[in-house]
């Protein structure tokens, strides 16, 4: 695919894959691998108590406790069954705090080791707990007196999530600016991607762990949903039918897809929003990617030709690798986080 460059809202990345690591699949499983980035950085756990009785997790880096208030403050929003654990979300906090800021990871509902209350879990569409999260945060900022900067990022799912978000908001949030990485920007097409060749082996594994979590809230007894179908679900497509769609009020998973699929809101957005993508992303294809004019003024689609999905590993060695997303995500903060009061 040819990336076509328009008006600096579309443009081509600088990314280049390490020599040694040029294969979209190896790009996406690498960062997993548990020498990839073995920083485990200190936590500090809260519980977010939810407008509709639930709660969720949210991680601070403890290292950003003594940054002042008017330190910028990151919120990472983590993919498909992520978390604080996740290694892209522990290499940019530790990133960032070498540049003077405080960050958390906000979990999605039933993410990582904590569970939460309600018989229900999260999905790509659910903004409402990052707009709780939000305003929260923001209220609390304010009675300091010199709030500082509020910036965020959202990876894979999670990206879908925050641009929604923006984009539903429009004008009326407290983020400064945005970044999504890798983001299914269309859940039809991710969904049918998940479900061809090599990529299947990621929906399986994936699909596992769905179950495995739904397993641990859920049996056939109390499930609401139908359970026989769900633990028989093949396909994400089955799966978000049988299980998502019911639990969080769609009809059935193209109502789902339908109406989360962050595409549709790009064009609202009015915060400045970078979003990238690599065109060999195993978990989607280029037909995700929205053409210039279905973005605001406000929105940068950065197209790489490799990286994978979440991976963009360019240079070091196997041992001792280096990684691109950090540093390009600060860069494009930056600019916002040196201006409080924006």
């Amino acid at each position: 695919m040819t990336i076509e460059t328009r008006d600096k809202q579309v443009i081509k990345s600088r990314f280049r894959a390490a020599n040694w690591l040029k294969n979209p699949h190896a790009q996406t499983m690498f960062p997993s691998l548990p020498w990839a980035w073995p920083s485990r950085p200190k936590l500090r756990r809260e519980t977010l108590e939810l407008p509709d009785g639930d709660a969720t997790a949210v991680d601070w880096l403890v290292e950003g406790d003594s940054l002042p208030d008017a330190a910028p403050l990151l919120i990472i929003l983590h993919g498909l069954e992520g978390s604080a654990e996740s290694s892209y979300a522990r290499m940019l906090m530790e990133s960032v705090l070498d540049r003077g800021w405080r960050s958390c990871v906000l979990h999605f509902r039933d993410c990582g080791d904590y569970r939460n209350r309600l018989p229900r879990r999260y999905h790509a569409g659910e903004t409402n707990d990052l707009r709780h999260f939000l305003n929260q945060v923001q209220s609390s900022r304010e009675v300091s007196g010199n709030p500082g900067p509020l910036l965020a990022v959202g990876y894979s799912l999670g990206g879908n999530v925050l641009l929604k978000y923006l984009g539903e908001s429009e004008s009326e949030t407290p983020l400064d600016a945005a970044v999504g990485v890798c983001v299914p920007l269309d859940l039809h097409i991710c969904s049918e991607a998940l479900d061809t060749g090599f990529s299947k082996r990621y929906q399986s594994y994936l699909l596992k762990r769905m179950k495995k979590s739904v397993s641990q809230k859920f049996n056939k007894h109390t499930a609401a949903f139908d359970w026989e179908c769900a633990m028989a679900a093949r396909t994400f497509a089955e799966f978000d039918d049988a299980v998502t769609a019911p639990l969080h009020g769609f009809d059935g998973m193209k109502d789902y897809y339908d109406r989360c699929s962050a595409k549709q809101f790009l064009h609202r957005i009015q915060r400045p929003a970078l979003i990238i993508n690599a065109l060999d992303d195993p978990f989607m294809s280029p037909a995700v990617l929205p053409k210039a004019n279905e973005l605001s003024a406000e929105v940068t689609l950065e197209v790489a030709e490799q990286g994978g999905h979440v991976g963009f590993v360019d240079g070091g060695t196997p041992f001792r690798p280096t990684f691109y997303l950090p540093g390009r995500i600060i860069e494009f903060l930056e600019a916002y986080a040196a201006k409080p009061g924006l």
